[in-house]
């Protein structure tokens, strides 16, 4: 894809002379697409242009308003058309006060509102697709479209980016690919002091000397993990812990399923959920392999590009964004979807690692992502793309 290599080829952030940038999107919660937002939104601030952010808030808006970046806010998470229309009219005026040169939409309702507002004013028009929507029906076909309808549409892995191809005939030099991008710097190995992993060992009671499996990510059925509690049993060792780790937010159900699947199995002493973690780096530190077991295709999957950064040994399921940032064989292991005997397997396996190996495997992982998935790299991408928009 000329377009998508072209644009990939540096690392380095581009000068933006003042250019506007507006982001849209629902809310800024944690999340992938946030965080991809407010990433970019810094990054266009860092790099000489005028960044703004419109959504309906967050716990990251504060991290938008210490770098200088702009927040609007506006319920824009909602569907109702009337309210899309009212969204599109107020990201008009913001666009027309601010000589906002580029609007980019980052979710589908949003996406109406800035493509209304991007007609209105004048401004060009961008988004980028996340995930891949279902097409249940003629109406959602067409509420999805609006994704398709960029004058760039970028998607954040080459799975998305055939879906777009597949499903909405778009032709490489409107189509982006551009990866998601960590901060290499933060999930560095070499800066996780010893305390760090100390300090949560404690907190979530993992004992000395135990081996410990993590599964980080949204409690969610899609997520997969059931199929980790349940290969755990299948194991029966009493060596090993499985740390489970992450929000249930509105699945308080499936949480409450899951702990009574490890009551039923007789693991409390071998699983433990957690709600959240203040430091991922030192969380993948303390695991001897991560596993993601979603049974659906993920866009992306963020977590397992973390731990291979971490130098980490990973699981993750044989489709979607894994089959990008997961080298079989190098870096980890792909398993068929909802397999829990090749799971548990995979699991002894990868706890059997000798120290060479694992030194191995920690190197090829690292130097994996720093060669394609760094913040570096989706920035300069993102910026550079703007700037071919407005011919700077």
């Amino acid at each position: 894809m000329q377009i998508a290599a072209n644009i990939n080829t540096g690392t380095d952030e581009t000068e933006l002379s003042g250019l506007g940038v507006l982001q849209v999107l629902p809310r800024l919660d944690m999340g992938g697409a946030e965080r991809s937002a407010v990433d970019i939104a810094l990054a266009v601030a860092r790099a000489g242009g005028r960044s703004f952010v419109a959504s309906a808030g967050g716990d990251m808006t504060r991290e938008l308003e210490r770098a200088g970046v702009r927040h609007l806010a506006l319920p824009l998470a909602s569907k109702n058309p009337f309210r899309i229309r009212a969204n599109g009219g107020r990201l008009a005026d913001l666009v027309r006060q601010e000589g906002i040169d580029i609007v980019h939409a980052r979710s589908r309702a949003p996406a109406w509102s800035a493509r209304l507002a991007a007609r209105s004013a004048g401004a060009h028009f961008v988004t980028t697709v996340h995930g891949v929507y279902g097409e249940g029906n003629a109406f959602k076909r067409r509420y999805n479209r609006v994704m398709a309808g960029g004058e760039r549409v970028i998607a954040n892995s080459e799975f998305v980016a055939r879906h777009l191809r597949t499903a909405y005939g778009l032709e490489d030099g409107r189509l982006v690919t551009i990866p998601r991008g960590i901060d290499e710097q933060h999930f560095d190995p070499a800066r996780v002091r010893g305390d760090r992993m100390a300090d949560l060992a404690r907190r979530w009671r993992l004992p000395d000397g135990a081996m410990i499996v993590l599964m980080p990510g949204r409690v969610s059925r899609r997520k997969g993990q059931r199929h980790l509690i349940e290969a755990l049993a299948r194991l029966d060792r009493t060596d090993l812990v499985a740390v489970i780790l992450g929000s249930a937010g509105e699945h308080r159900a499936y949480a409450r399923e899951l702990l009574d699947l490890v009551r039923a199995r007789g693991m409390e002493e071998r699983v433990r959920l957690v709600e959240d973690c203040a430091d991922m780096p030192a969380a993948y530190m303390l695991a001897d392999v991560v596993v993601s077991a979603a049974d659906k295709p993920e866009a992306f999957g963020r977590v397992m590009v973390e731990a291979q950064a971490m130098g980490r040994p990973v699981i993750a399921t044989d489709h979607g964004g894994a089959r990008e940032t997961v080298l079989a064989g190098q870096t980890g292991w792909l398993l068929p979807p909802g397999d829990v005997e090749a799971l548990a397997a995979t699991i002894a396996e990868a706890l059997t690692l000798d120290t060479e190996t694992r030194l191995a495997v920690a190197e090829a992982a690292r130097h994996h992502v720093l060669e394609h998935y760094t913040l570096a790299r989706m920035n300069g991408a993102t910026l550079r793309l703007y700037r071919s928009l407005v011919g700077r």
